[in-house]
């Protein structure tokens, strides 16, 4: 199955399929994951085996992931191992000291605290992470037909806001289920969203 295009986009622009890698339990948990290579659960490998099956037959200039195990063997699962690469401006968030905690943890200590007001403390800045999105959609742009990424739910999040030319914190507003897929592309000159969220079980 090859997923239908707009028929409004513009076929000269490259599109930017997401897909945020299958369930970890960290990730079912609600714990932040940046840095920790935490593997994916047996329902994440079989959700992975679904996004390759959501994706079909699609063509890609480019297929790239974050070096992390979770995003990459989703990657891999999907059928896209033999020709990924990897790219580190894709790594999650840097979560510092919040690393491995839940929001409500956290918020027992600073009441009302979020990830996309405050920050984590000691990590990376939402501006280091909406510099590394940026960098990812330059590639995209200079690429010669749709690229296909394998990452993270914040990370994610931040690139699609980034792409509708919209600061970082606004991520905040795309929700990201694990093993989504969604694509970024077009509608004549203006960046859109086409798709966004698609669970991938069960397809």
């Amino acid at each position: 199955m090859t997923l239908p295009t707009p028929a409004d986009a513009d076929p000269r622009r490259p599109r930017l399929w997401l897909v945020r890698h299958g369930e970890t339990e960290w990730a079912k948990n609600g714990r932040h994951t940046g840095r920790t290579d935490i593997p994916l659960t047996d329902l994440g490998r079989a959700q992975a085996v679904a996004v390759g099956r959501k994706i079909g037959k699609q063509a890609f200039a480019e297929v790239l992931s974050s070096p992390m195990s979770r995003a990459l063997d989703t990657c891999r699962i999907a059928g896209y191992g033999g020709r990924v690469e990897l790219l580190d401006d894709l790594r999650e968030w840097d979560y510092g000291a919040e690393e491995g905690r839940t929001t409500e943890e956290i918020r027992r200590e600073r009441p009302g605290w979020s990830i996309w007001a405050e920050g984590p403390s000691g990590g990376e800045t939402i501006e280091d992470v909406g510099a590394r999105a940026d960098r990812v959609i330059e590639r995209v742009l200079a690429a010669s037909g749709d690229v296909l990424c394998f990452a993270h739910g914040h990370v994610l999040r931040i690139l699609a806001a980034r792409w509708l030319d919209l600061a970082p914190v606004e991520g905040r507003r795309f929700a990201l289920s694990t093993a989504t897929l969604s694509v970024l592309g077009w509608e004549r000159e203006i960046a859109d969203i086409q798709r966004w969220n698609e669970a991938c079980v069960g397809v």
